[in-house]
């Protein structure tokens, strides 16, 4: 079984920083790209930032110069360094990944269970 586990959320000020974790365990192959994505209360899931195998970022316009993604291939797990805060940050970050098993089945949409992040005003 494959499965991402995100960490590191919670309650935190506007103008102050935050750091997310998402874990990618079981019999991985392969991690090509991973992601972080959040949801706000009444709103559609939106991406964040996305990083490659290669080291590739990614960032919507709206998180640019304050987030970010980083990974360690070593250990499968993909970071956002989240700075500068903003009310309008607040949402449930989620995880993604696309990977290769170790039976060479590829998923290329895997989601994490999600972690909480207020930002208060």
């Amino acid at each position: 079984q494959v499965q991402l586990v995100e960490s590191g959320g919670g309650l935190v000020q506007a103008g102050g920083s935050r750091r997310l974790s998402c874990v990618a365990s079981g019999t991985i192959f392969s991690i090509y790209a991973m992601g972080w994505y959040r949801q706000a209360p009444g709103k559609q899931r939106e991406l964040v930032a996305t990083i490659t195998g290669g080291g590739d970022t990614n960032y919507a316009d709206s998180v640019k110069g304050r987030f970010t993604i980083s990974r360690d291939n070593a250990k499968n797990t993909v970071y956002l360094q989240m700075n500068s805060l903003k009310p309008e940050d607040t949402g449930v970050y989620y995880c993604n990944a696309d990977l290769l098993r170790s039976d060479f089945r590829r998923t290329r949409d895997l989601w994490g269970q999600g972690t909480q992040v207020t930002v208060s005003s």
